[in-house]
């Protein structure tokens, strides 16, 4: 039981809601996270772009990160649909836009596990482990003017935002942020619905171990049925994402660990060699969600509770730690005595409508160019990858873009100095 009152409640223990109480608590905010802070091992990694590890590192979790992540120097793109207008493999190298890397490659739960940990160290940030679900968790959010029951006497208006837990507890907060994920019940609470869409499509992961050295090249095969992508790890072993038709990433996921090392080899054009599952497997269905607005009153969304996308061009967790730097800089620049004013939510609201939208745009009209089997979608998505190969200017602009957008970029991901890549 507790009758405190913070300045923020965040609610959700994944990634992007570890972050979001770290970013609050470091500037001086009195902060409440809930949630289990736990990610299954099933062979999911995240590649976190520059403007990412420039926000962990103001965070002070990226020292604690790096050891168990590989950098990515070069995203290779390969046509191998075997469609009329094949387009030119193109290279992107991070340094023709002076960078060392775009972006590292790590464990979604190892990362998961380091924000954790430094959530243990913050003095002042009190956690509360419970599931978000309403099952011995979450019972219930207040909105402002509701009664407190618990937290206050009957009948008394609430000033503020509140997240009830089922033991009683009662957590008023200035502002609370959803990080509850895609099922969110803060989100349905608030009353913001939500467009969703499937895709038809599911995405095998997995970890590899191979025969070469990746060279910290990730290289993404464009098939008639999604992307096949193979991400670095650190050593000779890289993260898999196959994206294909349902029944046949379930056909490759029931398979024993050698023919599966066998399928990937030929898919991968034998590129590394002999191949070596190193690690657990999942299947993720492919599915997207977006939402027309992004706050209510003293309520916040973000990471996939306002957003959700295929795992294509490492933008889906770049995207909610987007939202909770740019959440940070809303806040920070209107004073610290009303984290929850509107002003802030609405700052916040004007900075993720254009970002969120154009990711979300790319990356479905990507995936559905690679399923159309047109020969029109064809012909747009092999000429842009010529102009890719011929035109630097052009590559580099979308190579920018694609890291960290140019406009709006929030303050603590912006890059303060060189950062060195280890070997």
């Amino acid at each position: 039981m507790t009758d405190r009152t913070f300045d923020v409640v965040v609610v959700g223990a994944g990634a992007t809601g570890l972050a979001a109480a770290l970013a609050f608590a470091r500037e001086g905010f009195s902060t409440a996270l809930v949630g289990e802070a736990r990610a299954a091992r099933d062979g999911r990694t995240v590649a976190l772009l520059d403007g990412s590890v420039s926000f962990l590192e103001a965070l002070g979790v990226w020292d604690a990160i790096v050891p168990d992540a590989a950098p990515l120097e070069t995203m290779r793109l390969v046509d191998a649909t075997d469609n009329l207008f094949r387009a030119p493999t193109v290279d992107f190298k991070a340094r023709e836009i002076d960078l060392d890397a775009f972006g590292w490659n790590v464990e979604n739960a190892t990362l998961v596990e380091r924000l954790a940990e430094a959530v243990g160290e913050v003095p002042g940030l009190a956690h509360f482990p419970v599931a978000c679900d309403g099952l011995g968790g979450v019972q219930e959010v207040l909105a402002p003017g509701e009664d407190a029951a618990e937290g206050g006497d009957v009948g008394e208006p609430m000033a503020r935002r509140a997240v009830r837990l089922a033991d009683g507890s009662v957590l008023p907060a200035s502002l609370v942020v959803a990080a509850d994920g895609r099922g969110s019940r803060l989100r349905e609470d608030a009353g913001i619905r939500t467009r969703t869409w499937a895709y038809p499509q599911k995405a095998l992961t997995t970890i590899l171990a191979h025969e070469r050295d990746h060279r910290d090249v990730s290289t993404e095969f464009h098939t008639r049925h999604g992307p096949f992508t193979l991400v670095p790890l650190p050593g000779r072993r890289s993260s898999l994402v196959w994206v294909t038709a349902p029944e046949k990433a379930e056909a490759l996921a029931a398979l024993d660990d050698d023919a599966l090392a066998r399928a990937v080899e030929r898919q991968a054009r034998s590129l590394l060699g002999a191949m070596r599952v190193d690690g657990p497997r999942g299947v993720v269905p492919m599915t997207g969600m977006s939402v027309p607005r992004y706050t209510a009153d003293r309520l916040a969304l973000v990471g996939e509770t306002a957003h959700v996308f295929p795992p294509i061009g490492a933008q889906g967790l770049n995207l909610g730690l987007r939202d909770v730097a740019s959440l940070r800089d809303a806040v920070v620049a209107r004073g610290a005595e009303d984290p929850g004013a509107r002003a802030a939510l609405a700052a916040y609201e004007r900075s993720r409508a254009l970002d969120v939208r154009t990711r979300t745009m790319g990356v479905d009209m990507l995936n559905r160019t690679l399923l159309a089997g047109m020969l029109p979608a064809d012909f747009l998505r092999g000429a842009g990858l010529h102009a890719l190969a011929a035109v630097g200017p052009l590559r580099r602009l979308l190579m920018r873009e694609g890291v960290t957008p140019t406009i709006g970029t929030p303050r603590l991901m912006r890059r303060r100095e060189p950062r060195a890549v280890a070997f």
